[in-house]
Formats: structure tokens, sequence, C-alpha cells
């Protein structure tokens, strides 16, 4: 008996290459992990220094809702293609014969270019995280402890790199085995977090300044205008709140796709919605003293906010490091499981857009490891370029700020083309699947199309001023780099031969 996705798979003109073994809860788990809990750690402490902790609680809150918005109009795109293609396959098929390949060329491409800098983000997350914790094992900033150079911090990104490479490259069995462990570790250890860090700080902060207090920092950051302070300590939530596309990615791959695809988006965002506010609460009602986080003569040498918050509440109350240390290390396995999976999801793209002729030299590329079915090359693609995006560590100071602006601008970027294809195509034409917003559906992705135009705006954004050579954001340099030469390719070549997503099915043959 065929899967129903299986069926409309095929009717889409697709075979069944790849395992369709992946049940409900393991596509939820590799949706939640890419989304992943501590996603927004790193830049708590820039967002809590642009305007105080009320922009940063009440932003999160703002953020979710309008993500709803983009999560249904995908879960309704999703339920009519379930493919491996996903997003940029919705596309092709949702702007019709005459756009569709231009569409598809376009989301293809911001999607691989969000992906790759997906695997950076959270590599130099968790090489900032494995920072803190080396140096709070060896005595922190004040008793003398080790905090790594910029050559090591490098050497720890590439060496994170290349473990998830590796891991990627054996069975998918074994991923989605640690995708499992990674929901169980940050739904535990995100309870643990939420529940004893207000506990175990002396003193907590009373409710009316978390959730009141706006304050902008304008001797750090610059800048004294509180709107724009607002619409930067909103970046942390943007960030956060994405990557719930990864259970559509895993379509061909699970049973029943085309009901639990929707599920899965939609669970992964309420889930991450809720969990990520209470963080972002606990973490906040624990604040000790607000001047003294950013202090670079601190205990974390001033250089990661939710790190010295921790140690603020342990070494507080126990004076001891040890829980401050268990809980960083909570949060560095997020990070671990969240590149891990942002890996496989960016391989299986750009093999999706190779087994299309998308990407120069493709035949490479689609290659598939003949025992374990899994596309190993483009798995070391994706890791070699974001380990070039890395490079810059040595010598820039705000690379996180740029990679970070690259992944969510590609990442949600690409999200925006099959919303706004869905959004003005004819109703007749769309085939829906059992996941219908009927007469809803044209608002939804109005305001769906409009948020993500938004937060690509904002993520282009200098993020602090006066505007020097080290403070300067290259997101908009690196972005247009990238995208004027990928319209240039598709209007001196790529369009001549670019159809979009090829079928490799024959009907004739019955």
């Amino acid at each position: 008996e065929k899967d129903p996705a299986e069926k409309r798979l095929n009717e889409l003109g697709y075979n069944q290459e790849l395992r369709r073994e992946m049940s409900l809860f393991k596509t939820m788990a590799i949706a939640f992990s890419t989304m992943s809990l501590f996603a927004g750690v790193p830049l708590y402490g820039s967002g809590l220094l642009y305007g105080g902790p009320a922009p940063l609680v009440w932003g999160w809150v703002v953020v979710s809702f309008f993500t709803f918005f983009i999560g249904l109009a995908m879960a309704e795109i999703c339920s009519s293609f379930p493919t491996a293609g996903s997003l940029y396959f919705w596309a092709a098929n949702l702007a019709g014969p005459r756009w569709g390949p231009f569409a598809s060329w376009c989301c293809a491409w911001l999607e691989t270019i969000g992906l790759i800098a997906g695997i950076g983000t959270q590599a130099y997350a968790g090489s900032q995280a494995l920072q803190i914790i080396i140096l709070l094992c060896t005595g922190t900033n004040t008793n003398g402890g080790y905090f790594v150079p910029k050559w090591l911090f490098l050497v720890t990104y590439i060496a994170l790199v290349i473990i998830w490479a590796t891991l990627n490259t054996f069975a998918l069995n074994l991923v989605a085995l640690i995708d499992i462990v990674s929901i169980w570790w940050q739904v535990i250890g995100g309870f643990a977090f939420i529940i004893s860090v207000p506990l175990v700080a002396l003193k907590t902060q009373p409710a009316s300044y978390v959730f009141t207090t706006l304050e902008v920092s304008p001797q750090s950051t610059g800048i004294s205008s509180e709107p724009y302070a607002i619409v930067l300590a909103l970046l942390l939530s943007q960030f956060s709140l994405f990557g719930y596309d990864a259970a559509a990615h895993l379509t061909e791959e699970t049973k029943g796709a085309d009901k639990n695809g929707p599920i899965a988006i939609l669970s992964s965002i309420g889930i991450v919605s809720v969990m990520g506010w209470a963080y972002l609460l606990a973490l906040t009602f624990s604040i000790q003293d607000f001047n003294y986080l950013y202090d670079s003569s601190n205990e974390t040498g001033g250089s990661f906010v939710p790190g010295q918050i921790l140690y603020d509440a342990f070494y507080g109350r126990y004076h001891s490091v040890v829980g401050a240390i268990i809980f960083l290390f909570i949060i560095w396995g997020s990070f671990f499981f969240c590149g891990l999976s942002t890996v496989t999801s960016a391989a299986r793209v750009v093999y999706a857009l190779s087994r299309d002729n998308g990407v120069p030299f493709s035949s490479i590329w689609r290659r598939l490891h003949p025992k374990h079915k899994v596309p190993t090359n483009a798995v070391w693609l994706c890791a070699a370029i974001a380990i070039l995006l890395g490079l810059p560590i040595l010598k820039i100071d705000v690379v996180f700020n740029a990679i970070v602006s690259i992944c969510t601008i590609g990442w949600v970027g690409s999200y925006a083309v099959p919303i706004f294809a869905r959004l003005i195509m004819n109703e007749n034409d769309f085939n829906p699947g059992p996941f219908y917003l009927g007469r809803a559906s044209r608002i939804i992705c109005l305001v769906a199309f409009i948020w993500i135009c938004y937060t690509c705006a904002a993520f282009l954004l200098p993020t602090s001023y006066p505007i020097t050579f080290n403070t300067f954001n290259y997101a908009p340099v690196a972005i247009g780099v990238v995208l004027c030469s990928i319209m240039l390719w598709w209007i001196v070549d790529a369009r001549k031969w670019f159809k979009g997503p090829v079928r490799n099915i024959d009907y004739s043959n019955g």
C-alpha cells in the first residue's frame, strides 16, 4: 500500500529515492533542533543593551505572533507539495509556467545562502560558549583564567563544522537519533534553566523592571533613538524564530508527510515560542547588576552576557562556578545539535538543486553515498563554504552579526518567494492538500510576506555607531555581491537552461 504522500510525490513527478522512515516525532525533533531554543543566546547581550529589558521581552511576543502567519502559509503549501526541494519546488509550481523557473531559481539560491550561513552561526555560537566554559573552568577572567585567542577560536569553529559534516556523511539514522536526543536535551535543559536560574539568583529583578523598562545605551552602542533601538532589539527574536522549514525538507523521508509536515511546522513554532519566552524571562529576571554585565573586567571579560548572568547567580549563591558551567554546557549542546541538523538541511537543498542542474558541477554534488544513500559531496561542499565564511574572525569583531544577517536574510527571504507566489496566484490553480486555509489564505500570506520583508530590511541596518571598519555591518555587501552574481548568471546564461525542478519519473511507461 503506497503512502499517500509518496503517491502525491509521484504525481508531482518524482520517484521515491530517499528512504521514507521518519515518523512525525522524528521530523518534529529535527525542526525543533533547527530552530533551537537557545539560538538567540549570542544576541542576548546586544539586544538587552540596545533598549533594555522591555523591547527584548515584548519583542519576542510580537515576533512569535507574526511568525505564526508565516508558519500557517508554509504549512498550507507543504501539505500540497511534499517534496525535498520543498521551498523552491513550491515556488516553481505556484508561480506558474512563465515565472516558475525564475521564482524557483531565486528561492533555491536564497535558501542555500541562508542555510550555509546558518551552519556558520551555530559554529560561531558553539565556539563562543566553549570559550566561556574554558574561561570559567580555568579560573575566570579576574583570576587569570584562559581566554581563548582569536586563532584558537577559529580552530574550534572549523572543528565543529568538520564534526557535523562527518556525522552527516554516515547514516541519516544516526542524525535522526541525535536529533531525538536533542529535543529532550533542549526540553529538559530548557525547563531546568527556566526554573533554576531565577531560584538560584540571590535577588531577582521586579516585574516592573523586566516588563516596562526601556532604556537606550548611546554611550556603548551610539544609538539614542528609541524606535531604532527597539528595531535592533527585535533582531534577537527574529533570528531565533525560523528554521521550521526543516520539517518540509524531510517530507520525502516522512510517513504521511502531507499531514505530518504541517503539524511539525506549526508545533515546533508553538513550542519554541513559549519556551523561548520563558527562557528570556528567566535570564532577565536573574540580572544582578545591569552595568556590570558589560564591564570588560568582569569574570567573563564582558564578552558573553548570558554567561555572566549564570556566573553571578551560581557564584553568588554557592561560591562555586560548577552550576554556571553545567548550564553553559547545556547551551553549548543546543548549538551543537542545531548545527548538525542545519548541515542536514543545507545538504538536502544543495542535493535537490543539483538534481535539477542548478549548481555549477551539479553531477558531483548530486551523487549519493552508495551505502548510506546520503548526499555526501553536498554535505562537504556546504561545510567548506561555512568554513570560508568564518575566516574573517581573525580580523573583524562583528563577523557574527554579519553571518547572522546573511543567514536570516537568505533563509527567511527564501520563504517569501513561494508565499508571494501563493498570494498572487489564481485560487483555482491551487491544488490543496489535507491542510487548507481556504478563504483566509490570502490575508495570511499577505501579513506573512510583509513581515518577511520587514525582517530582511532590519538585518541590513548598521548595528552600532559611529560606523568604522570594525563596526560596519558587512551583510548588505556580502548579500549584494552574491545576489547580483546570481541574477547576472540568470540573465546571461541560466535562464536558457534552468527550467526549475526536473521530473525524474516517466509516466509513459505507466
